[in-house]
């Protein structure tokens, strides 16, 4: 497999990483309730990973429809992630997303979804607003004040 920080090959299109980041942001996150000593704990960690897919459903929407956020913006806002979150070319042709785990997938991996999103719209809104503060007011107005608190803040 060949990273998106190496070479773009003509299969690592925007659909195609679009499709990846949907498929990435669905899959289950793997958490056993037997894991955890009691259902508080449990919930504690689980509603934050629901939210976060909330969130990057919104996000994966707002990117979707605008041309100007190509694959090489989404290629740019992965590497603005410390690299823990990058777009691959498989073998077969497919795009995938690979993750480097900090501590605990379950809880991570939705929420690096987000800041990569957050980063691309981020640079996207920075073009025709002046400020930070105008960026997270565009955040709020088309996300909501929740995404726009957690990721725009």
């Amino acid at each position: 497999m060949s990273t998106m920080t190496d070479t773009k090959p003509a299969t690592m299109t925007k659909a195609a990483m679009i499709e990846a980041l949907s498929r990435f942001i669905a899959q289950r996150s793997g958490m056993d309730y037997r894991n955890y000593g009691e259902r508080e704990s449990f919930l504690g960690d689980y509603r934050p990973i629901l939210r976060h897919g909330r969130h990057a459903r919104a996000m994966l929407g707002a990117i979707r429809w605008r041309d100007s956020i190509t694959a090489e913006r989404l290629i740019e806002a992965s590497r603005a992630y410390s690299g823990r979150l990058q777009f691959i070319a498989r073998e077969d042709g497919a795009v995938a997303m690979e993750y480097t785990t900090g501590q605990y997938f379950a809880t991570e991996y939705r929420a690096a979804a987000c800041a990569v999103m957050a980063q691309a719209l981020w640079d996207y809104w920075r073009e025709d607003c002046e400020t930070g503060d105008d960026i997270r007011r565009q955040a709020k107005k088309e996300l909501g004040r929740g995404i726009a608190q957690s990721w725009f803040s």
